[in-house]
Parts: C-alpha cells; structure tokens; sequence
C-alpha cells in the first residue's frame, strides 16, 4: 500500500506543475468561466444547485470548481498535496466557495465526518486503486440514503492496449498490477518527467459488482465510442471535443459512464 501510494503521488506531484500551464486544461479560459465538465458527466450531473457534492480525486480541482459554478457546496480530495495546494489557490484567486482535502481516497474516513447528496469521480481515477470493493465501501458510507454515485471513466479496454494501440498488452481482468516506467505526461509527452507508476485495470464486472454489493443501485449506465480528451497516442477529432484512435475508429470503447443510488 504504501509503496504505490509513494510511486504514484511521486508521479503526480512532478505533473500538476506542466498540467497547469498546458492547453490541455485550458486553464486561463477556466479562470474566464469556462466550464471544465463535459456532456456525459453533465447530462448525469443535473441539477445540483444547493446540492452537497463530494469530489474524488480531483487533481488541481477544475472540476470541483466547476461544480461549486453550478451552485453546489463542493469537497475535493487527492492523495497529491501539490494538486490540493493548486487547487486552494486557484479557489482563492477566483473567489469560489470549496473546500479541499489531502487525503488517499481509502484514508478519507480519518478526514471526514459528513455524509453527502452525490459523489462524483472521472476520467482516469479508478485505475490508481487496487481494490474495487473498499473503494465502493467508502462511496456507500459517505452518501446519505437516496445520495446518488456518478463514476465517468475510460473503459478498461483502452488499458487492455499497448500505448500506440497497436496490440493488446495487458488483461481486461484485474490479476497484477501495471507496473510502469513513464517519461513525459499526457499533456505534454516531452516533458522532463520520469516516473514509476503502478496501477490496476478494473472489468466492469469488477466495478459493478463492488457497487452493487455496497448498498448501491444501479440506475443507468452507457458506453461511448469516443474520448472528450485528446489524451492518448494516435488520436483523431472526427467531431469538435470527441476524439477516437484512428486506427481503430470506433470499434471500441473509449468511455463509460454510470449513475447509482444508494438504498
């Protein structure tokens, strides 16, 4: 446990720095009052004004300001303290209502008291955790009854291939960790990082399954053909903000996406 809490927030923290500064995160048009959040997420999302939402790992926080815009009373939490450093700063200088946390998402409870009306967590969250069932523990134990669960990630085909999408590497089922050396980020592949990271693919058996055996219904639940980032090698916009593996058009899934309720 701590070995890849260590590797991973190593890699973390050496990338807030080059995220904050790419176009990728469009960031000074965040500053203006664009919206960091998609269409899956948003069309799931709904009307959370007054709402208390919960933010898992939010990285330097652009979602989880975006939400407080919606009028929500939002926590964000993230196991990288530069995120949450970034985070509170750039809360400050745009004067929105957040609060943020240090935490692994595992050691939340030793943070939080609250109980909330919706946890929301996307794109490239659940891959950093190694175990699906004490995951959705802490989901059920920090909604209220009747809160609600929304998870948008990228499907665990897209781990199962190589990085240039030319064969398929590793398993669609969770047997090892993914252990592996990385140089540059996704926002910028020539950027002087090296870094050891270790993750875990997760089936959608595997979330599911974890959901539904902590208390949560399962009220919908969509795959989608494209990406809304240009986040991985080999990409082709074929409509504004969707992106696709050229090679492969779309005969995959790039993204999943799912709302629960807690009984």
């Amino acid at each position: 446990m701590e070995e890849y809490i260590k590797h991973n927030k190593d890699s973390w923290n050496e990338r807030v720095p080059v995220h904050l500064r790419s176009e990728f995160y469009r960031v000074e048009q965040f500053k203006t009052g664009e919206s960091s959040l998609h269409s899956i997420e948003l069309d799931l999302l709904g009307e959370i004004q007054g709402k208390k939402v919960l933010h898992l790992q939010c990285h330097f926080g652009q979602d989880t300001l975006s939400l407080a815009r919606m009028g929500a009373d939002v926590t964000g939490i993230d196991f990288s303290d530069v995120a949450i450093d970034t985070a509170r700063e750039l809360a400050e200088e745009l004067a929105i209502p957040s609060r943020f946390i240090c935490s692994d998402v595992y050691a939340l409870d030793q943070h939080l008291k609250d109980k909330y009306d919706l946890i929301f967590t996307s794109y490239g969250v659940i891959g950093w955790l190694p175990d699906m069932n004490k995951w959705a523990q802490m989901i059920s134990h920090f909604l209220k009854p009747g809160g609600r669960f929304i998870l948008v990630e990228f499907h665990p085909v897209v781990w199962m291939m190589d990085n240039d999408f030319t064969k398929i590497e590793y398993s669609y089922f969770n047997t090892d960790p993914i252990i592996e050396e990385n140089t540059g980020t996704y926002t910028d592949r020539n950027a002087d990082i090296e870094s050891t990271t270790i993750s875990w693919n997760h089936s959608l058996d595997e979330v599911l399954g974890a959901l539904l055996s902590n208390g949560l219904q399962i009220d919908s639940f969509r795959e989608f053909d494209y990406s809304p980032f240009d986040c991985f090698r080999g990409t082709e916009e074929f409509s504004p903000g969707k992106y696709r593996i050229a090679s492969l058009g779309n005969k995959i899934p790039m993204v999943y996406a799912l709302a629960c309720t807690k009984l």
